[in-house]
């Protein structure tokens, strides 16, 4: 069982019962705060909503059952890690991030950023 800091009232067995569109689109509402802050440059305020969004990503990762889809949500979290302890955090690199989230479905595929 997963202990949540951001999200206490969010458990895994209610995030399970999202389907996948809506915990991708969860996600992506913390990346979307992430890219405002990036745009302001407020380095704690990217990094609070990028630590919102591991914690989302941990769910769905305990959740998944498709092999194929884990690793690739896996390696997308390797990714969103590097780009958090990098120094230099370009937006332009984050906004590619993003999309390769929102490429998990098709319906989320569609969503401008």
């Amino acid at each position: 069982m997963i202990k949540n800091k951001f999200h206490k009232n969010l458990t895994q067995e209610r995030w399970q019962k999202f389907s996948a569109k809506e915990q991708i689109l969860n996600i992506a509402a913390e990346l979307s705060r992430a890219k405002f802050w990036l745009e302001g440059k407020n380095e704690k305020q990217i990094l609070n909503c990028l630590n919102r969004a591991f914690e989302l990503i941990d769910l769905t990762i305990y959740a998944f059952k498709n092999q194929r889809a884990l690793k690739e949500l896996l390696r997308f979290r390797e990714v969103l890690a590097q780009f958090y302890i990098n120094q230099d955090k370009n937006i332009e690199e984050f906004k590619k991030i993003f999309k390769t989230l929102l490429m998990f479905n098709k319906f989320t595929s569609l969503v401008e950023i």
